[in-house]
């Protein structure tokens, strides 16, 4: 419990410098703030404060790091360079301010509250990433099983991250347990007495998740890395106590770090209703409304002519001159998949469609009747790869008359009897051979 004694214990030099470094560097990176974007008119002074840092870590880009200048679309890397800018100035600030904090507050003997505040920042921090990478796995959401496009690609075509995010899709199971461990790990940090068990947990989950996410070059690693800085820094804080219990097996005394000793009853109110109002806008709300993009994604598209499958091209004629099907040919139609998303996939090198991994990959377009109209190359493009003109379909067999550019499109698809172990999740207690 933080009382008037606390502040009477003299920190050593170095103790007392380290905390000053990592408190600057660790609220920059946390940036706290951010979590009032909710509140109405916040959201337009945190846009102030990003254009304004923004320009910071441009200028020190341009002064010291000298990162190649591009323009970072929403692409789901965590690791871009200016990610990188971020993380440079962060640690060139913390270590200014370390020096003018040291200077200038160089007669006080401890940090006791301050640390207190910065723990309690971090162990938030943790909580939100604890919960909100745990439902999404709950969900089975971050890590879908393969669909059969990725089942038609050759294995080697893989980069290492698609490869490490199929093999956890594989199995439900071990997601949800994943997510379970990281959802049992945020629970258990909310509770100031079970925080120890907590950051236990946490630290042991998210060093599983750095050492994937650099052994499999996911574009993570800053932030999974930050993620075990975070856990670590909680852990040191009860070294002392851990170290009697599990080296020196000896009684370890209660941990009252995190008991801030609130003396006044509007404390003890403001606390829980701070508390609450996390539980409900961090836990709730989020489950909330993956629970609801769960079920959305759980209903199958039904586009009726273009039934869900993989289907070999038997036909391929552009501006009604026969394609024939040889290997050298990369723009030519091979094989068609449609998934049961509304999206699907060709085996071709054509660069209209978005490709990945060899194949092109395109997004089915349909008009308020639910007719099909054509293939686009994502959600949010406006053009279209191919408008379709007339479909036939039967049970095995769809026929496309269609454009694509200006030239004209004839396409004959037959329903293809390939068939993928992999999609058949298979258990055996027994196995008379190695698998």
């Amino acid at each position: 419990m933080l009382t008037e004694e606390s502040n009477t214990v003299n920190w050593p030099l170095s103790h007392k410098i380290l905390f000053r470094f990592f408190a600057i560097y660790f609220i920059l990176n946390i940036s706290p703030w951010e979590w009032l974007n909710r509140i109405p008119g916040i959201g337009y002074l945190l846009g102030l404060y990003d254009q304004a840092f923004s320009w910071i870590v441009e200028k020190f880009n341009t002064l010291w790091f000298h990162f190649a200048q591009t323009t970072v679309i929403n692409n789901g890397s965590g690791d871009t360079s200016v990610n990188w800018e971020y993380v440079f100035t962060y640690l060139i600030l913390a270590a200014i301010g370390t020096l003018g904090w040291s200077i200038l507050d160089h007669k006080r003997k401890n940090y006791t509250i301050a640390d207190y505040w910065l723990r309690t920042i971090i162990r938030y921090s943790l909580i939100i990433s604890c919960i909100s990478y745990a439902i999404y796995k709950l969900y089975y959401l971050q890590m879908p099983f393969p669909n059969q496009s990725q089942l038609a690609t050759p294995l080697g075509d893989f980069l290492p991250m698609r490869f490490s995010w199929m093999f956890i899709g594989y199995s439900s199971p071990y997601e949800m347990f994943s997510g379970a461990m990281e959802l049992l790990a945020g629970l258990l940090l909310l509770n100031r007495r079970t925080i120890t068990l907590g950051i236990f947990i946490a630290t042991a989950v998210f060093i599983n998740v750095m050492v994937l996410n650099l052994c499999y070059d996911i574009p993570v690693k800053i932030f999974s890395i930050h993620l075990v800085l975070y856990s670590l820094y909680l852990l040191v804080n009860d070294s002392k106590r851990l170290i009697d219990f599990f080296i020196l097996n000896r009684p370890a005394v209660s941990n009252i770090a995190y008991q801030p000793g609130l003396p006044k009853k509007w404390m003890r109110i403001t606390r829980i209703v701070l508390k609450l109002a996390f539980v409900v806008f961090f836990v709730l709300l989020p489950f909330y409304d993956i629970h609801q993009y769960a079920l959305a994604r759980m209903k199958t598209v039904t586009i009726k002519p273009l039934t869900p499958g993989i289907y070999d091209v038997t036909v391929f004629a552009v501006n009604k001159d026969t394609i024939p099907g040889l290997q050298s040919d990369s723009l030519r139609w091979k094989d068609v998949i449609f998934e049961t998303d509304g999206t699907g996939s060709v085996a071709s090198a054509d660069t209209a469609f978005r490709q990945r991994y060899h194949r092109g990959y395109f997004n089915i377009v349909v008009d308020s009747t639910n007719k099909v109209t054509g293939l686009q190359k994502s959600s949010r493009s406006t053009g279209m790869i191919v408008n379709f003109h007339r479909i036939l379909s039967d049970s095995n067999t769809i026929k496309i008359w269609g454009s694509k550019n200006s030239d004209s499109l004839y396409v004959v698809l037959k329903k293809s009897n390939r068939h993928f172990q992999l999609a058949e999740k298979q258990f055996h207690w027994i196995s008379e051979a190695n698998r």
